[in-house]
This record gives structure tokens, C-alpha cells and sequence, in this order.
């Protein structure tokens, strides 16, 4: 199945760099090999170099780089990408472009990652204060 992929134009200019004369296996790769043990599926790995393919390793580093109670209770990549929505809801983004930047099919799982912040809370009740001039 084939899906699109959308990036702004610094990604799109940048792309083609990794892709050239590639004709198969992960385009972005780990720098070291997966450890002993690792259950990694050939799909994941590089023909010509036996690197992973990088969200192994990128797991890893996230943790590493956003745990606060010690390992294991950082972010994880899933984490990252739905914060995404909670940033774009904050800037009035339409559920249905919220669904269609997630590619979710169903609204209500977009809507249990759009947790808007206090001061998104506060301006938009602010749109209803008397004299408001946004009305």
C-alpha cells in the first residue's frame, strides 16, 4: 500500500540527497548494528550494510533525551508525532485536517491527543470577554 507523505519544502529539498542510487532497503539508517538479542525484521535492515533501519536506535535516544524519572519514562516516537495535533489543534486546525494530517479514520482518536494548554484555553475564552473586539 502506497501513501503519501507530506513535508514542508526545506524536507523536499533535502530529500533527494539520501535517495540518490538507492534501489532498496530503509533509506535512514542507525549507526551501529542492532545489539544481540535484538529481533529486528529484514524489512528493517539494510541489505548492503546490515544497519537498522534508524526508529530502533531513535526509540532509544528519545528516551534517553526526555526522561525525566529515569530510563524508560521519556517520550516515545508515537508520543512525538500525535503532539503534532495537540500543537495544530492550538492554532484552530479543523478535526478534519487534524485526521488527515494523522491519517486517523475515526475523529475520536484524533481527539484523545488534542490536549489543548491552559493559555490556549484562556484565549479562547477570551473571545466571549465583554469588549472583546475579536467577535
Amino acid at each position: 500500500m502506497l501513501e503519501t507523505l507530506y513535508r514542508d519544502a526545506g524536507t523536499a529539498r533535502l530529500l533527494p540527497r539520501p535517495l540518490r542510487g538507492r534501489t532498496r532497503g530503509p533509506v535512514f539508517v542507525a549507526h551501529r548494528r542492532p545489539g544481540p538479542g535484538k529481533v529486528v525484521s529484514p524489512r528493517d535492515m539494510c541489505p548492503d550494510t546490515g544497519l537498522a533501519r534508524l526508529s530502533h536506535e531513535a526509540r532509544a535516544l528519545m528516551d534517553e533525551h526526555t526522561a525525566v524519572r529515569g530510563p524508560g519514562t521519556g517520550w516515545d516516537l508515537h508520543e512525538y508525532r500525535h503532539s503534532t495535533l495537540t500543537h495544530l489543534g492550538e492554532q484552530v486546525t479543523s478535526l478534519l485536517m487534524l485526521m488527515a494530517k494523522s491519517r486517523h479514520k475515526k475523529p475520536e482518536n484524533v481527539r484523545r491527543y488534542f490536549k489543548p494548554s491552559p493559555e490556549a484555553i484562556s484565549e479562547l475564552t477570551s473571545l466571549l470577554a465583554p469588549g472583546s473586539t475579536r467577535r
